[in-house]
């Protein structure tokens, strides 16, 4: 989320230009259409090239929920891409700016008080405003929440409802609820986003920088579960958009894998799990890093948004239900918050990126994730982007709109643009320029597909872009398993039943896949369901010595682990970094028992084709890994030679 409210005299001027890089300075200072639709006709007013329209009915019609992931791409249930073409409708995750008067308008960000419900349903009723959503070409919705909203006890007053009197007397929560039904009867698909904790406006030193500002992760986890369960018979609820723009606070960085309260890439996984538990049907959106660092010219600071997830990506119960996302706009940069003034650096926006250099920090930042076959490979969401689009002109960003925008037309993204509604004021000109549609106190309404919004033409572009649709065909997965510093059980039959390892740290492959790989001496597995071979109805062994060793002695003068024949590696264990178990699952029919050796001893060992082969998903150590038509039926290591008893040598047999 960004300010976009107009300039006032305590903050940076333009729109668009955010607080938090100010205040963390003084802070340190101070210590395509879908086939076979109809179009509607466009709204009086709207230029030639207005976006075909679905009804709802049509739109219901076009696709089918749930939705999952093949590949790059999102899916419906009959496995037809469905590309997400969202907007953000705010207000539920609060307005308020955190100083003044809570009642007070001017309090709130551009004026816009929401009484913490979606904006615009004090002016307009919600049949037409979803209306309004469905000539912008939308498809789904992101719908912004604070946590602060489950816990509401206390009816919005009549006025916040004044154009939909039948939502009078009910809480947030429960306009939430209204909201959400009209908008999936209405054909959309809506994700869910956990964008603040309190109804405090983000995204400065606002208290809800992480999803444990103001709250404990077990609590922000439990709201998860309960929205998961309250909407799990809806199953247009297609997702959980875990949270919005995690940054620095006063003191402390998130950060990615180190393990502690504060490592986002850990309350992902931790959270998307116990909410596929709920709802195994749900999308987990995952944002990347948003803000880390001190912004000033002497401290580190940037955005790191995706780049982790290059050498440290997620992996689900359910690996087919990951999404990842990100946030771009022009006043921003790769090393710039989008601070003026205090706080501002002197490192380029992305506006002020050449059209080379922009396309390849999008890329370096976000896009690389949709490269096929790799361990990180997903849908990447651009959940966030958006300009100003009437009123006093930003050259700059327009020319950063046009040029970002043909960036998502031919990388084909998926995108979600901020946000949709905002209040026009006395004078009839928007309160927040960003909006793409905006009501007057009496329901009139100026779109962008009206005349003088410049962002029509670029909007018009990207919604009817030509994409990739119909089948896509199924993809082998290959998924990380990380135990740098935990269990790591991604398997929902094992998290089923008791510990397996005592005393070990524990890593399973997701249920449709197995172990295929190892890294030496950091823990790190590699799991995929290439080859796709069925688990048979046996019980699971778990391997601590060498009494299945059957074919011959295939790592002399080594400890080994093997499985019974007609079974496969589905997991492992660690006491330290040295092999403890192996877990192995059976096959539902016979596995040959000729395999070759396959030593990472003295450097790496990985097929030259498929299997991930771009991703290093143990960087700084050896890794060994069987080819996509195999499986791991065992594991070597030594404690001689002080080799400390990490694996050196995979046991790799053919599937077939």
């Amino acid at each position: 989320m960004r300010y976009t409210g107009p300039p006032r005299p305590t903050r940076a001027t333009g729109p668009g230009r955010r607080t938090l890089p100010a205040l963390l300075a003084a802070a340190a200072l101070l210590a395509v259409t879908v086939p076979g639709a109809t179009a509607a006709p466009a709204p009086a007013g709207a230029p030639a090239s207005a976006p075909a329209a679905l009804t709802g009915a049509e739109l219901a019609a076009s696709w089918t929920a749930p939705l999952s992931t093949r590949d790059r791409y999102v899916v419906d249930a009959d496995g037809d891409r469905f590309k997400l073409k969202s907007g953000n409708w705010a207000g539920a995750q609060g307005t308020y700016e955190g100083s003044g008067d809570v009642g007070d308008p001017a309090n709130h960000q551009a004026d816009q008080m929401s009484h913490n419900i979606p904006l615009g349903l004090d002016r307009t009723p919600i049949d037409r405003i979803l209306a309004d959503f469905h000539a912008l070409g939308l498809n789904s919705i992101r719908l912004p929440f604070a946590n602060a909203l489950v816990h509401d006890t206390t009816p919005v007053p009549d006025a916040a409802v004044a154009a939909n009197p039948q939502l009078r007397g009910k809480t947030p929560l429960q306009i939430l609820d209204a909201v959400v039904a009209e908008l999936t009867d209405d054909g959309f698909a809506v994700i869910l986003n956990n964008h603040t904790t309190s109804y405090r406006f983000c995204c400065a030193l606002d208290g809800n920088e992480r999803w444990n500002s103001g709250q404990s992760t077990r609590q922000w986890i439990d709201d998860w579960v309960f929205l998961a369960k309250r909407y799990k018979d809806n199953q247009r609820v297609v997702g959980a958009d875990l949270r919005n723009e995690v940054r620095r606070d006063t003191w402390d960085d998130p950060n990615w894998g180190w393990g502690d309260d504060h490592d986002l890439n850990q309350a992902y996984e931790q959270a998307g799990n116990e909410i596929l538990q709920a709802d195994p049907d749900l999308l987990i959106v995952m944002e990347g890093i948003n803000w880390q660092g001190i912004p000033t010219d002497l401290t580190p600071h940037g955005r790191p948004t995706l780049t982790p997830v290059a050498t440290l990506s997620n992996t689900l119960i359910h690996s087919d239900k990951l999404v990842y996302a990100a946030h771009f706009y022009g006043y921003t940069g790769p090393n710039h918050s989008g601070a003026t003034g205090m706080g501002e650096t002197t490192d380029p926006r992305y506006e002020d990126l050449t059209p080379e250099q922009l396309v390849k920090v999008v890329d370096d930042q976000a896009l690389f994730v949709t490269r096929p076959g790799q361990h990180f490979t997903a849908p990447v969401w651009i959940s966030e982007f958006g300009a100003g689009g009437r009123g006093d002109l930003d050259a700059k960003e327009r020319d950063w709109f046009t040029r970002f925008t043909d960036i998502l037309v031919r990388n084909d993204s998926d995108f979600a643009i901020w946000p949709l509604v905002g209040w026009t004021g006395t004078d009839g000109r928007p309160q927040d320029s960003w909006a793409l549609i905006s009501y007057g106190r009496t329901g009139e309404r100026l779109s962008l597909l009206e005349p003088g919004d410049w962002r029509s033409a670029d909007w018009t572009k990207l919604v009817g872009a030509p994409a990739r649709a119909g089948a896509i065909p199924w993809a082998p997965r290959w998924n990380m398993l990380n135990l740098d510093h935990r269990d790591y059980d991604v398997s929902a039959t094992m998290l089923a039943k008791p510990d397996w390892s005592p005393g070990n740290r524990k890593g399973n492959c997701p249920d449709t896949q197995r172990l295929v790989g190892l890294g030496r001496g950091d823990s790190r597995g590699l799991c995929t369901d290439a080859g796709r071979p069925a688990k048979g109805s046996g019980a699971w062994t778990v391997v601590t010595d060498e009494r299945y060793v059957t074919g011959g002695d295939w790592a002399s003068g080594y400890d080994k682990l093997q499985c019974p024949d007609r079974s496969f590696a589905v997991g492992y264990s660690v006491r330290n970094n040295a092999m403890a178990a192996l877990l192995c699952a059976p096959a539902a029919t016979a596995l040959p028992t000729t395999g070759r050796t396959l030593w990472f001893d003295r450097g790496d060992n990985r097929p030259a084709t498929g299997g991930s082969n771009a991703g290093d998903w143990a960087p700084g150590h050896y890794k060994g890994q069987c080819a996509d038509h195999e499986y791991v039926a065992g594991v070597a290591s030594t404690w001689k030679w002080l080799h400390y008893g990490v694996p050196d040598a995979l046991l790799c047999r053919p599937l077939v």
